[in-house]
């Protein structure tokens, strides 16, 4: 039989947020949290200390699902509302009108994007397809806002919010005991655990293992997309571990957020342990990645720069641990570099689809790393694409070799980095490297035309912002 896949999605989860280094040593933040199931997942797998999602959740969700880099899909920002955007006003920037709608199934809607999804494909392959947790695909009120219309079998608690109300189930998992009639975050289908001590993330892993069960039963392969909306805000006292942090020398923002670290680890070692039971964990194929960058509230992710929705590695590098039983070799390291539209050819090669069913995409599969055979040094160019006004500043961004090349919309500036020297962006080499940065700012260029990435326009000109290779 085909092997069975685990996707474990945490949300919001920094690079180093673990106790299980990606950095080439020990820093602060590993010392600050307790993840043994991570180290264990490590331990068993490959761990990737250069695995890369886009800086923020619903362009990284897009991604994974369709194997699109962002500029080419277009939701390049977080969904909510239908033909809302999140974007505030800017004096000089107007974003463009991008697909805030997000994915759907169906062509011809408004401001969306159409594609055969990862889990179609899985489902068209004999696939149980289960969806548990944060959705995130689609506008509320539009097809791609629950997850049954984008291929899974099965969805629990997916919607069109990317955060939940609350964690705490005596509050219904609503933000309504907060700000009342403030219901659209309400985490949905979870009524039986409305009013007791249950932890969201406790809460959503017994309802994955239900479903678990329920399709091991029935026989077939399963695709489980164990997708937790921790450690999204609001950010919430998980009492199972808080109090070990509390007075540990952690600010109280730092205790909670690692007590909901802690919790999201159980669920991981919680998942593996009800495998082993039903018989099938030699056969599950078990991934873990963060959808993107911890966010600017939480301690920096040292030595990396930046935090959540920025180009810089703080935003955009995640954690991430692959264990391919029989395939993949125990307690090893990749540093090659690897991004979230890889899942997708990745996830299908490995459950046996033929090559032809496979769309072209922009992700490229990391088997070959699995199976521990030889992959040339790598020199790919990856993209990143935010032309918003959301919080931070519009850019474009990619990476090739050591050379990280950022390219800020408003200022029309760009910025250099050898990130192999200075993995903490400190030093801008553009004045220094003059040939890199021309170099890297024509293959940038050609990418977003090639892509027909949408770029913002200029309030004072009503023209769009100008390609990098401009502004040589």
């Amino acid at each position: 039989m085909p092997p069975n896949i685990v996707f474990f999605f945490v949300d919001d989860m920094g690079w180093q947020d673990t106790s299980l280094p990606f950095h080439t040593e020990v820093t602060q933040l590993n010392e600050n949290y307790y993840t043994p199931n991570m180290v264990q997942l490590a331990e068993d797998g490959v761990k990737f200390t250069q695995a890369y999602a886009t800086a923020v959740c619903s362009p990284s969700r897009i991604s994974l699902m369709t194997g699109m880099n962002a500029a080419r899909h277009m939701v390049t920002n977080w969904t909510l509302r239908k033909d809302q955007s999140p974007d505030p006003e800017h004096s000089i920037i107007q974003p463009p009108e991008w697909n805030m709608n997000g994915l759907s199934n169906q062509k011809g809607d408004s401001l969306t994007y159409f594609a055969t999804t990862l889990p179609q494909i899985l489902q068209q392959n004999g696939y149980q397809t289960i969806h548990v947790g944060k959705a995130h695909f689609g506008a509320k009120d539009t097809p791609g806002s629950d997850p049954r219309n984008l291929g899974f079998d099965v969805n629990i608690a997916g919607h069109a919010a990317g955060g939940p109300g609350s964690y705490l189930g005596k509050y219904n998992y609503s933000a309504d005991w907060r700000q009342p009639g403030n219901l659209i975050w309400d985490v949905p289908g979870l009524d039986k655990y409305h009013g007791t001590d249950v932890f969201l993330t406790e809460a959503l892993t017994i309802e994955a293992k239900e479903a678990v069960s329920e399709a091991v039963e029935d026989g077939s392969p399963f695709y489980l997309y164990m997708s937790h909306y921790a450690i999204h805000a609001p950010w919430e006292k998980d009492e199972r571990f808080y109090t070990k942090y509390e007075g540990g020398g952690l600010s109280q923002f730092d205790a909670v957020f690692a007590a909901m670290i802690e919790g999201m680890d159980k669920s991981l070692g919680d998942i593996r342990e009800h495998l082993n039971n039903l018989g099938v964990s030699d056969n599950t194929i078990i991934v873990f990645m963060s959808d993107n960058g911890s966010p600017k509230q939480a301690t920096r992710n040292l030595p990396l720069r930046g935090h959540k929705l920025l180009p810089y590695e703080g935003g955009v590098r995640v954690p991430m641990v692959v264990y391919w039983p029989g395939v993949s070799q125990a307690g090893t390291t990749e540093d090659q570099y690897v991004i979230i539209e890889d899942v997708f050819p990745t996830f299908l090669e490995m459950a046996g689809v033929a090559s032809k069913q496979i769309p072209e995409t922009d992700g490229i599969s990391f088997v070959p790393m699995l199976k521990g055979e030889e992959v040339d040094e790598q020199e790919r160019p990856i993209f990143w694409h935010f032309p918003h006004t959301y919080d931070q500043f519009p850019y474009s961004a990619m990476r090739k070799g050591k050379w990280k090349l950022i390219y800020r919309h408003t200022e029309r500036a760009l910025e250099l980095y050898d990130i192999e020297n200075d993995l903490g962006e400190s030093t801008n080499l553009v004045e220094s490297e003059t040939q890199k940065t021309e170099e890297l700012a024509k293959i940038l260029t050609s990418y977003l035309l090639e892509t027909r990435a949408l770029m913002p326009i200029d309030n004072r000109t009503g023209k769009a912002i100008e390609m990098p290779s401009e502004h040589i």
